[in-house]
């Protein structure tokens, strides 16, 4: 039984969330990237987020990062190893992260007491993450904290996504939703990206798109027609995908204590807003 309000631990998330995914949407990134030698925008993302792992290959990307298609990964893993270093590419996202949260946060938010007790919130939620199961938070979570209050809210912001990204991939698993099926269920619900941003950012042709669509409305999940929309069935199935998601990823939460969870919510959600204006999120990929 949860001591947390209804839904706590996904406000929370939500709120945390953007401050380590902005860095993705930075050009600090493509510049520091560009330093060791990646400069294509795939290759860019796959480095980034796998380098954790080591240099590992093709399949344990495709495996861990679930909705990308096999042959855009294959086309930069391992390949990305030979120009960089894992080593290097983490040294560079620091460098990234660093020079993000200062452009879209301004130093006087970095400096602040708010991100020192946001740093210490988020990172003590981290103590109850747990790695089995779970390898992108496990390989993340043996990289060191950093010193500087900003880095290490980043880093627990890291931490806390992929423990529960690695949580939701088990519910879609669950759900038996393959990784098209689970892109075109997403912006089913109206939350997910912009179809033209997902297609090409994620590799797959519009006749992947089409074909996952077609298997959605033959389980009676996505409405018959061209309007791209749930049927209750389908409604449901992404409320219990996003159900199962929240209880395999509420320990950190319990945690931290409802008082807790309320406290780093709003500190997350104050940095997020500062984050906003200053365009760190393109409106291309969070909608349509």
């Amino acid at each position: 039984m949860s001591t947390l309000p209804a839904r706590a631990e996904r406000r929370c998330h939500n709120a945390v969330n953007p401050l380590h995914s902005c860095l993705f949407f930075s050009p600090d990134l493509g510049a520091e990237m560009g330093k060791v030698g990646l400069d294509d925008p795939s290759a860019v993302y796959f480095a980034t987020r796998a380098a954790a792992f080591g240099a590992v290959g093709a399949g344990t990307v495709t495996a861990t990062f679930y909705n990308f298609n096999p042959a855009l990964v294959a086309r930069h893993v391992p390949a990305v190893w030979s120009v960089a270093t894992p080593e290097q590419v983490i040294e560079a996202r620091w460098r990234a992260a660093d020079a993000t949260l200062r452009r879209v946060l301004g130093e006087e938010a970095i400096a602040s007491a708010e991100m020192a007790e946001a740093a210490r919130l988020a990172l003590r939620a981290t103590e109850a993450c747990t790695p089995y199961a779970r390898p992108l938070y496990a390989a993340h979570a043996e990289l060191p904290v950093p010193d500087e209050p900003h880095l290490a809210f980043w880093h627990a912001a890291t931490l806390l996504r992929e423990h529960r990204g690695d949580a939701h991939l088990a519910a879609l698993l669950a759900a038996e939703l393959d990784p098209l099926e689970s892109l075109v269920s997403h912006t089913a619900t109206g939350k997910g990206m912009a179809i033209g941003w997902i297609l090409a950012s994620r590799g797959w042709r519009r006749t992947d798109w089409e074909a996952g669509s077609e298997r959605l409305r033959e389980r009676g999940l996505l409405a018959a027609g061209e309007e791209l929309a749930l049927t209750d069935a389908g409604t449901a199935l992404r409320a219990e995908v996003e159900e199962a998601t929240d209880r395999m990823d509420r320990a950190p939460y319990e945690h931290l204590g409802a008082e807790g969870v309320e406290r780093l919510t709003e500190l997350g959600r104050g940095f997020l807003f500062a984050a906003a204006a200053a365009g760190a999120f393109p409106s291309e990929a969070t909608g349509r």
